[in-house]
C-alpha cells in the first residue's frame, strides 16, 4: 500500500505531468497571499447552473440544491485557513447533490490571517447550529450530513466537538474526512514533507497565519487530541503521498477508540487534494464518499 510498487502505471504517470506542469510555479509566500487568492493557486471552476448564496444569520452558506432532497450536506471548503471558499466547489459539491439526493451547503468562513483562530470556529459552528435548527424549513430535509477537505476537514470535527458539547452532534449522521490536518502542531509526516503539494516548511507557515500564538495541541485548534465520544460515522480519505497522512490514519484509530464507526481509505500514490483534481484515483475515491454518506442516511 506506501512502496513504490503499490503505485499503478497510470497514477506514476499522472504525477510525473503534474510534476512538470506545476513543479516551477512559485510557492504561496513567493506568490503573495493576494495573487494566490485570486486564482494563482486556486483557480475557481465553473458555478452549478442553480446554486446560490443565502444568509444564515451571521454567517453567508454558497448552496448547491436538489430538488427533493433527502439530506442537507454541510461542507467546508480547504485551502489551508488562508485559501478557498464557499463558491470554488462546485462540480464536487453537485456531483454530490445528484448522486446522492441532498442540498449541499458550503460555508463561508472568514480566512486568516486577517482573522485567525477562532474566527473560521465559530463561523462553523454558527452554520451547523443554523442548519440544525433550519435546514428542515429552507431545505425541505431535516437530516443532516457534514464533509471537509484539508483544513475544512479539521473544522468539521471541531464543529462536531463543539456541537456535542451542546447535544447536538448526534443531528449529523455521518462525516466525510479527506485528507484533513487535525494536529496543528505537526504530525511527522507533516515535518518530513519535502515534495509533493504541501511541504513542511509552508505548513509551519501556514500554522503561524492561522494559529499566532495558540497552544498549537489545544483540542480544538488541533482536534486530534479532542474527547471523540459520540461523534457520528466518519470516513477518512487520504492518499500515501500526503503530507496529511498520518493525520488521516491517526485520527482514524482515534475515531475507533472512542466508540465510533470510521473507515480508512487509501490512495496509492495520491497527493493532497487529489479528489478534485482529474487524478486516476479520484472518481473511486468521490464514488465511495458518496457511497459511505448515503450508508450513513440509509443506518441513521
Amino acid at each position: 500500500m506506501f512502496g513504490d510498487h503499490a503505485i499503478p502505471a497510470e497514477v506514476q504517470a499522472f504525477n510525473a505531468a503534474q510534476a512538470e506542469r506545476f513543479g516551477h510555479l512559485p510557492s504561496l509566500w513567493e506568490m503573495g497571499i493576494e495573487q494566490a487568492r485570486s486564482g494563482g493557486v486556486m483557480p475557481s471552476p465553473p458555478s452549478a447552473h442553480n446554486a446560490y448564496d443565502l444568509s444564515a444569520g451571521d454567517v453567508a452558506l454558497h448552496v448547491v440544491p436538489h430538488a427533493s432532497p433527502r439530506a442537507v450536506v454541510l461542507h467546508i471548503h480547504g485551502g489551508g485557513f488562508i485559501l478557498g471558499g464557499a463558491a470554488k466547489q462546485d462540480p464536487m459539491l453537485e456531483a454530490i447533490a445528484i448522486g446522492l439526493g441532498v442540498t449541499c451547503a458550503s460555508i463561508e468562513y472568514r480566512l486568516a490571517p486577517e482573522n485567525p483562530y477562532p474566527a473560521a470556529w465559530d463561523d462553523c459552528e454558527a452554520a451547523a447550529s443554523w442548519l440544525v435548527e433550519n435546514a428542515a424549513e429552507h431545505f425541505g430535509a431535516s437530516r443532516l450530513l457534514i464533509m471537509g477537505e484539508s483544513a475544512g476537514a479539521l473544522l468539521a470535527v471541531s464543529t462536531l466537538v463543539r456541537l456535542r458539547a451542546r447535544g447536538l452532534a448526534d443531528r449529523f449522521a455521518g462525516a466525510a474526512l479527506s485528507f484533513g490536518v487535525y494536529d496543528s502542531g505537526m504530525t511527522p509526516s507533516q515535518r518530513l514533507a519535502e515534495t509533493g503539494v504541501l511541504k513542511g516548511r509552508d505548513i509551519t507557515r501556514i500554522a503561524d497565519s492561522y494559529a499566532p500564538g495558540i497552544d498549537r495541541r489545544d483540542p480544538d485548534v488541533s482536534p486530534l487530541y479532542a474527547d471523540l465520544l459520540g461523534l457520528p460515522p466518519a470516513l477518512f480519505t487520504v492518499g500515501t503521498l500526503d503530507a496529511m497522512l498520518d493525520d488521516s490514519m491517526f485520527m482514524y484509530g482515534r475515531w475507533l477508540a472512542a466508540g465510533n464507526r470510521a473507515e480508512l481509505a487509501l490512495y496509492p500514490g495520491a497527493d493532497h487534494a487529489f479528489i478534485e483534481t482529474p487524478h486516476p484515483s479520484a472518481k473511486s475515491a468521490n464514488a465511495r464518499i458518496q457511497s459511505f454518506l448515503s450508508e450513513c442516511l440509509e443506518q441513521a
